[in-house]
């Protein structure tokens, strides 16, 4: 399976809002595709405002990706539990994605590229 997992650089930029807030906004995003399923946009942690996610003690182990840990995103009105993840120590194949986080696109989170 770690060869359907594609990691490349996403072009143009890209932006994840939360609450009517923009959390981040990037040119060096990362497109990563896992076999059949849709894209994942990775944004790097430095253009992420993580003053506005909290660390959870939710987490997963993907066989290809690693352990990821979770973050919640708290909004002025809500607090969105386990909205986003990061491997912050990938398997060595996956290494591209140290340090980026992704988002649960949802009725209240969006990823876009502007």
């Amino acid at each position: 399976m770690a060869g359907d997992i594609k990691i490349r650089k996403a072009e143009g930029t890209w932006v994840v809002r939360a609450g009517g807030a923009v959390l981040g906004e990037s040119s060096e995003a990362l497109e990563l595709t896992e076999g059949d399923m849709p894209f994942v946009i990775y944004f790097p942690r430095g253009d992420i405002a993580m003053a506005f996610l909290d660390r959870t003690e939710h987490s997963t182990h993907c066989p290809h990706k690693g352990d990821a840990s979770y973050f919640s995103i708290v909004t002025k009105s809500t607090t969105l539990t386990d909205a986003a993840w990061s491997y912050e120590d990938p398997k060595p194949d996956m290494a591209r994605i140290k340090d980026y986080l992704a988002f649960y696109a949802s009725d209240t989170v969006t990823v876009e590229q502007v």
